[in-house]
């Protein structure tokens, strides 16, 4: 079912990102505005554009990124564009499934005491992806560059951060910037902690019954899929 909301709520909504987008210039995060969500399809009042999932307003987005307030005020002025963070720059990010994500942020710690655990910030869709902020990284961990639904942000790539709503529905923090103070985890240990996740999620996997385990094994590897953006550089 899509998500919906009517002219007040939008107008809320659109008050709401701007906040956000402020939010995250103060603290050194540029933004660029995306496309809104018109109750049908995500919109960019563009003629020439035929993309309908969640995309960049602007087709430079990448150089006209920014902190400055008045240039927010601008794109957030008329519509509840999407706020989103380009990547490759102040951090990188793991986007996961929503079973190794709540495993490795909400299960048990991964290794004696808490503090095996790491913290970071983590936006989660109504889709079910989970979005693990991190420092930037020169590359995935061998353990996760293999697997199909494992994809790395990072130059030339962008997330939807909340509040942004998406056709499925809001995007949300189930961890924000603020419960971390805005700190980012350093990618390897990251990336170690995710490993360790999986490593326990496999053990939890074998231990279901053979009729469970069909119906949640990942599809076979074709190959790492295409990012949104090259699909739409593609497209386009």
């Amino acid at each position: 079912m899509r998500w919906r909301h009517g002219p007040f709520v939008r107008s809320l909504l659109r008050r709401r990102l701007r906040h956000t987008a402020q939010q995250f210039a103060d603290h050194g995060w540029a933004v660029t505005p995306g496309a809104y969500f018109n109750g049908q399809r995500m919109a960019c009042d563009r003629a020439t554009c035929l993309a309908s999932s969640c995309h960049p307003l602007l087709t430079d987005w990448e150089t006209q990124s920014s902190t400055f307030s008045a240039q927010l005020d601008e794109w957030w002025s008329l519509h509840p564009h999407a706020v989103l963070l380009p990547t490759g720059h102040t951090f990188d990010v793991l986007e996961v499934p929503a079973l190794l994500g709540a495993r490795h942020v909400c299960g048990p710690p991964t290794g004696p005491g808490t503090a095996a655990r790491v913290r970071g910030p983590v936006a989660v869709t109504a889709a079910g992806r989970w979005m693990l902020l991190m420092k930037p990284a020169t590359a995935l961990a061998p353990e996760l560059d293999h697997r199909v639904d494992v994809l790395r942000h990072s130059l030339g790539s962008w997330i939807p951060a909340p509040p942004t709503v998406l056709p499925e529905g809001p995007v949300r923090w189930q961890v924000s910037p603020a419960q971390v103070n805005w700190q980012l985890p350093d990618a390897d240990a990251l990336q170690q902690s995710l490993v360790r996740s999986l490593v326990s999620l496999d053990a939890s996997f074998l231990d279901l019954p053979l009729t469970a385990r069909r119906r949640l094994a990942p599809p076979p590897r074709i190959g790492r899929p295409p990012t949104m953006q090259a699909a739409l550089r593609r497209a386009g």
